[in-house]
């Protein structure tokens, strides 16, 4: 699947959007549309580095328990926890029970608290100038860019962890920082009224 192809709908989609039920509906409401909030976004950085190795329909899947398991991503609430707390996730089977990203995600939700400025304002300011042209292919959708590769240096630099340029540049497709749909997809340019001034 390199290019857009045609869903059970008749709307053509991004390949990826058409490989699992759970893809479509991720696909056609979320990716690519821009999220606000430092909270938001905290959920989106943390369920990147979650993903780190692993297939996103596995974290999709499970992201209601992530949403239970760390207090719906607040930030406030999830940089109280303490180690009583990573104990309890190492054993939840509603999430992804690694030690490491559980206990990223912990630092992760105090560095977001101590930003100046919030989280949010943060990864907006990497988001690029003006898009590229529409990507034709999937083949065309690039890993990394250097917007990305600048923000993982700039949330290292805070304290966060698991954030590494490839992570980065998912986040930065999840949330819409960037628009890559392929050309022919019917949710090209459908978040572009929404994003941040």
């Amino acid at each position: 699947m390199t290019g857009a192809v045609p869903g059970p709908d008749g709307l053509l989609r991004c390949g990826w959007g058409e490989s699992a039920d759970d893809y479509r509906v991720y696909h056609d409401t979320e990716w690519g549309r821009p999220v606000q909030g430092d909270d938001a976004l905290f959920e989106r950085v943390s369920l990147e580095a979650f993903q780190s190795g692993l297939s996103w329909i596995t974290i999709l899947r499970r992201r209601e328990g992530f949403r239970a398991a760390f207090a719906g991503f607040a930030i406030a609430e999830v940089a109280e926890f303490g180690p009583d707390d990573v104990e309890r996730l190492v054993q939840d089977t509603g999430i992804i029970r690694n030690r490491a990203k559980i206990e990223a995600t912990l630092a992760n939700a105090r560095a977001a608290r101590d930003l100046d400025g919030g989280l949010s304002a943060l990864i907006w300011g990497f988001a690029p100038a003006r898009g590229g042209p529409a990507p034709r292919t999937l083949a065309e959708v690039p890993a990394v860019t250097p917007e990305s590769t600048a923000l993982a240096k700039e949330l290292r630099k805070q304290g966060f962890r698991f954030v590494g340029p490839t992570t980065a540049y998912a986040l930065m497709q999840a949330c819409g920082l960037v628009d890559d749909h392929l050309v022919d997809c019917h949710v090209r340019g459908a978040g572009t009224a929404q994003r941040p001034v």
